[in-house]
């Protein structure tokens, strides 16, 4: 996922490359997930039109709850279709337990696992390892927005969606230092996700990639 950098910087990838995680704009910091993050919390803030989760019972999910500073808002409301809705839903969830992994520090936590696999899961896996060698967490107000969806056969979707980082920071544990930088171009990063329905009829992140300063993302 794409965050901003420092620490985030170090870890983006590009648009093309495997995999990217989420967080501000231009700067030094832990979290440029992915290109540079990508989920169930009922902390934060979300758009009262979010999808439910797909077809695993609550009961199957793991239990996402994030620190009062984190917020998120997702521009992205229910399409109509039941797959497309469960994939919206399962994202959101997705991007939430990768910021738990951080506030957990603990780069095999179980949440975010329940929702990446494969080459998705190992990129991500090295991604919060970086905020956990570094002893930071992320902190602010996150927005995903412009969300493109498709669900190619029973169990093959992808979505491609913005994120605007420029409200969230990195904050590093020790000292609680919070590294403010100004928003630029690079505050605005494009994802591109690959997800497969598992037996559990989860849509789970195989593949993930970013572009940070996409034009398609500019306010």
């Amino acid at each position: 996922m794409n965050r901003r950098p420092t620490l985030r910087a170090a870890l983006t990838l590009t648009a093309a490359a495997a995999l990217t995680l989420s967080a501000c704009g231009s700067g030094d910091s832990p979290k440029d997930k992915g290109n540079d993050k990508i989920a169930g919390a009922d902390t934060g803030s979300e758009t009262s039109a979010s999808p439910s989760p797909s077809s695993a019972t609550a009961n199957d999910r793991p239990a996402i709850s994030l620190p009062s500073d984190l917020s998120y808002t997702f521009d992205w409301p229910k399409t109509g279709d039941k797959e497309k809705d469960a994939i919206l839903a399962d994202s959101e969830q997705s991007i939430k337990a990768v910021d738990l992994a951080i506030v957990h520090q603990n780069a095999l936590d179980k949440a975010y696992l329940y929702y990446y696999d494969g080459e998705a899961a190992a990129t991500t896996q090295k991604f919060i390892q970086a905020y956990v060698k570094a002893k930071a967490r992320v902190t602010g107000a996150y927005r995903f927005y412009a969300p493109v969806v498709d669900v190619s056969g029973k169990e093959s979707g992808s979505l491609v969606y913005c994120e605007d980082q420029s409200k969230a920071y990195d904050m590093y544990l020790e000292t609680k230092k919070v590294n403010k930088t100004p928003a630029t171009k690079n505050s605005y990063v494009l994802y591109v996700t690959q997800l497969r329905k598992n037996d559990k009829g989860v849509w789970v992140i195989e593949k993930i990639s970013s572009q940070r300063g996409s034009d398609r993302c500019q306010p």
